[in-house]
């Protein structure tokens, strides 16, 4: 048996085991999912206000180390229970799933400690800081019976499953190769950003690694290039700091069969139609083929439709403009009603695992100027 043969029955043979862990979970007794979140700072005001509106969430308690942002999530979600650290947090109030919206630099460590007291996860990327991290934790996860799964969740939306059918059915032909790009001039409201452990690709080619492993495959190797196009920041916190990640990245996948993708992101690009994107008609992803080719209109995150491109004669069609009920914030909402409804959700841990060795193996190949070939696979078609 060769070394990949080997490595991809080993991921499936855990997969099956979380898939049957899932029966444990759905063993809860109440119909809500008890669920706790920690990190109340910016990206709580997405998240929040999404799981107060899902039948199957139970807001019981949130955290986080600035307690007073804590004390004003409790209140204004109407939360019960608050506290300033994962230790109470644990020790606290019962819940079913931890929510973490932390500094990227601070999801593994706390991930860890939730698995170890026997809680289901649900991270924002990245799910750990490095391949190796996830993927104990996802071996922790499964020995203690519990689910974990890591952001984004952009295999969710109606543009992903139009996209992922065409390619099914052979729409675009022969497929050959693939663009994406995600960018904005960078944060100014934390440092972690840009400190060690943050960068580009974790907060932003992340997106964009998901979308394209999850429609064209797992990739099979990596090659990459990054770089520090800004060395000095001024951000909210903490005044003016030194770059130490990457703010400008192009990593090229290999997903077989002569399939390749690029990629780029980074933290100076200027969009006159801002981060949100709204009113833009360009693609952020685009796939070619011997017969056809389609983007994403908007970003992956913010999708406004698929066009469409098949005659040589008749001009492209634009197809799902709207997203529907998706949005980017409602992977936790996702999750919870998954485990409530005893379903099994689209967005997989394994997926998250191969896009976080994507980003480790993509600084590998810049450091090291050389193809880095990946170890990690997920099951795959996703739809």
């Amino acid at each position: 048996m060769d070394r990949r043969l080997f490595l991809e029955q080993t991921a499936m043979a855990g997969i099956a085991s979380l898939l049957g862990s899932i029966a444990s979970i759905n063993e809860l007794p109440q119909k809500k999912i008890r669920i706790a979140v920690i990190g109340c700072g910016s990206v709580s005001t997405q998240y929040l206000p999404h799981l107060s509106k899902c039948e199957y969430v139970e807001l019981v308690s949130c955290c986080d180390r600035k307690f007073d942002r804590a004390e004003e999530k409790a209140k204004t979600y109407s939360i019960p229970n608050k506290y300033a650290s994962i230790e109470a947090l644990l020790n606290g109030a019962a819940f079913d799933l931890l929510v973490n919206l932390t500094d990227m630099q601070e999801h593994e460590q706390l991930n860890r400690k939730a698995l170890t007291a026997g809680k289901n996860v649900w991270s924002e990327k990245p799910m750990a800081n490095s391949y190796a991290g996830g993927k104990a934790l996802l071996e922790l996860a499964e020995s203690k019976k519990l689910r974990f799964w890591g952001a984004p969740a952009v295999v969710n939306s109606p543009q992903f499953a139009f996209m992922s059918e065409q390619l099914k059915k052979g729409t675009l032909g022969t497929v050959a190769t693939a663009h994406a790009h995600y960018g904005h001039t960078g944060p100014t409201w934390s440092a972690f950003f840009y400190e060690k452990g943050g960068g580009s690709l974790p907060d932003l080619g992340v997106y964009n690694i998901a979308t394209l492993t999850g429609l064209l495959g797992p990739a099979k190797a990596v090659m990459a290039m990054t770089s520090i196009v800004t060395p000095k920041r001024t951000v909210d916190d903490k005044g003016t700091i030194d770059v130490k990640a990457e703010d400008n990245a192009h990593i090229i996948l290999d997903h077989g069969k002569g399939v390749m993708s690029h990629i780029q992101c980074g933290f100076n690009y200027f969009d006159p139609y801002g981060h949100e994107g709204k009113g833009q008609k360009n693609h952020t992803i685009k796939i070619w083929g011997s017969h056809g080719n389609m983007g994403l209109i908007g970003y992956d995150w913010a999708p406004f439709g698929v066009e469409l491109a098949t005659s040589w004669t008749e001009p492209p069609v634009v197809h799902v403009p709207d997203p529907g009920t998706y949005v980017w914030q409602q992977g936790a909402s996702v999750i919870a009603t998954a485990l409530a409804t005893q379903t099994e959700p689209r967005i997989n841990a394994y997926h998250a695992l191969h896009v976080l060795e994507i980003i480790e193996a993509a600084r590998a190949s810049s450091d090291q100027g050389k193809k880095i070939t990946l170890q990690s696979s997920f099951p795959w078609p996703m739809i």
